[in-house]
């Protein structure tokens, strides 16, 4: 699995997980599904995301641009 894929399913389940935080324990977790939000404009913005930094740094492959 390469780095774009897990990014996107590490924000999916970042946001499934705080919106039931939000409904079973409190609604502030919804102020960690908008910072994901958010992360994810910036991400679109200024082609670099924390998440894919620290994925390249714990050694996961790139997705083959030449492929």
């Amino acid at each position: 699995m390469t780095i774009d894929r897990r990014l996107r399913l590490i924000a999916g389940v970042f946001i499934i997980l705080s919106l039931v935080l939000s409904q079973v324990h409190s609604v502030y977790w919804l102020y960690f599904t908008g910072f994901v939000g958010l992360n994810l404009i910036q991400s679109f913005s200024t082609n670099w995301c924390p998440m894919m930094a620290i994925l390249r740094g714990l050694g996961f492959k790139e997705s083959c641009k030449t492929c």
